[in-house]
């Protein structure tokens, strides 16, 4: 191959790989719980989904994620906590504190869309309007095609979804005996929410459908007080075994 002609395909092979979009990153130094740092996907307004992985690869999976919902915003603290502090040990933890960037940057519910992200999950699916808008179709909304294909890859054998401002813990769900150890551990009462009848599109029920794990859903108060976020991400280590 002529000179020339090889510094021109190296040129080309270059601008390919720094063009490339970049999936994980590096742990920071300043948060040494941190493994690394994935964005999963962009929401409407193409604000990054940020999954934070932590703890032990190769021991249990799990995964936590809040702010599905907008205006239910501090149990994503609970998750800042355990990704912000020491190392962890005996879990390997992934946490997910934002899910619905649009809707936390304006203070709603829905995504910019106008659509309730767990209410979009292709599972028991509905047409639903008003509060519980549904969108035009069963996952139809960017965060919910990231939050699928980041479940499919890391496949968690738990997940727990943080919710307010119903105030317990799930047990209308695929195990029962784990919804009522995270209550306990979180001293949060135990529910059934049943959503007046059949919960439509779920992210919890679509991975109880279809995953071999399990997922529960638990719920903060309107107004949960500063003990209780802040005793929340260790209790929820020793609930898994794992420790800083």
């Amino acid at each position: 191959m002529r000179l020339g002609t090889l510094l021109t395909t190296l040129a080309i092979a270059l601008t390919c790989l720094t063009a490339a979009p970049t999936y994980a990153a590096p742990a920071p130094v300043d948060r040494p719980a941190v493994i690394e740092k994935v964005v999963i996907g962009h929401s409407v307004r193409h604000r990054p989904i940020t999954a934070w992985h932590l703890g032990q690869p190769g021991k249990r999976k799990v995964l936590l994620i809040a702010t599905m919902h907008g205006d239910e915003g501090k149990p994503r603290q609970i998750l800042a906590s355990l990704r912000d502090g020491r190392r962890i040990r005996g879990i390997d933890l992934w946490v997910v504190p934002v899910y619905n960037p649009d809707g936390l940057a304006r203070g709603t519910r829905k995504n910019a869309h106008g659509v309730d992200l767990n209410r979009n999950f292709p599972y028991r699916w509905a047409d639903l309007d008003g509060s519980y808008e549904s969108g035009p179709r069963a996952g139809s909304e960017p965060e919910t095609k990231a939050m699928m294909a980041f479940l499919r890859k890391i496949r968690p054998s738990r997940i727990i979804s943080f919710h307010q401002p119903l105030y317990g813990v799930d047990t209308d769900t695929k195990d029962r005996a784990f919804s009522r150890r995270v209550a306990r551990a979180l001293h949060l009462p135990t529910k059934s929410f049943t959503c007046g009848g059949v919960c439509h599109g779920t992210m919890t029920g679509w991975f109880n459908h279809h995953a071999r794990g399990s997922a529960v859903t638990v719920e903060y108060g309107a107004h949960p007080s500063r003990r209780q976020l802040t005793s929340a991400p260790p209790r929820l280590l020793r609930l898994f075994g794992a420790r800083r």
